[in-house]
């Protein structure tokens, strides 16, 4: 089953999603303390991890697979846009950082969608990847999003990222918490997410991986865009 953007919305809105949020979001800012002048993209459904880059960013967008659907984000503006995963409309090398969120869980077609995200990331840029993980909790429950598809391991997602000429750099863990939706969680949240990650490592909700663009792909091996026109990116802050 694959969710589209008015279930993770939904999720998000809920005790649970707020919780989940905040969680992963600390990691995340761990692993990108700040994305100053940088041009950052987020894939999949990753508005609700975006806004804290956006004072910062040069300029940003949201991409939205078509399976998924769209909304615009955020507030009065719109900085999404509706894409075919195997043809994503930008240029070559053009983001600097590419944030991917249930972006891979649900492909139709993953490994064309990597080799579309290693096109557009710059040469020195960073991918970072959150993806469920097999063997947690919330790859198992149907009402967390990240219950919805295919979970991964840790070796299978290195394995994919390797194949289309990423290199993983650095690998966390986050969600230790139970996939509960109680108000409980919201303020126990942080305290059983330490008492996961310390007796419980391995089972994290999801995977986070920074990895980088292999240097040494030849060009051939990374197929153009189907037909893809490039869309116009305005600075963030601009109308």
């Amino acid at each position: 089953m694959q969710l589209d953007v008015r279930e993770l919305a939904e999720f998000y809105d809920s005790h649970l999603g707020a919780v989940a949020r905040r969680i992963v979001l600390r990691r995340l800012r761990l692993i990108w303390p700040n994305v100053d002048n940088l041009r950052l993209l987020g894939y999949g459904y990753a508005t609700p991890f975006l806004r804290p880059f956006l004072f910062e960013a040069e300029r940003g967008v949201a991409a939205m697979p078509a399976h998924m659907g769209v909304m615009a984000w955020p507030g009065g503006k719109c900085l999404t846009t509706l894409v075919e995963e195997d043809a994503l409309p930008f240029p070559d090398a053009f983001f600097d950082r590419i944030l991917v969120v249930h972006g891979v869980e649900g492909a139709e077609s993953l490994r064309p969608l990597l080799r579309q995200l290693w096109r557009v990331l710059a040469p020195e840029g960073k991918l970072l990847l959150v993806a469920p993980n097999r063997a947690s909790l919330w790859a198992q429950v149907d009402w967390s999003p990240f219950g919805q598809g295919r979970p991964f391991s840790r070796r299978e997602l290195e394995a994919i990222l390797r194949d289309v000429l990423f290199v993983p750099t650095a690998w966390d863990r986050a969600l230790y918490v139970p996939p509960f939706n109680s108000r409980a969680l919201v303020g126990t949240g942080a305290a059983l997410e330490r008492f996961g990650e310390r007796f419980f490592p391995g089972l994290g909700g999801v995977h986070l991986v920074e990895a980088t663009k292999s240097l040494y792909a030849p060009v051939g091996k990374v197929p153009a865009p189907r037909g893809a026109q490039p869309v116009r990116l305005n600075p963030l802050g601009s109308e």
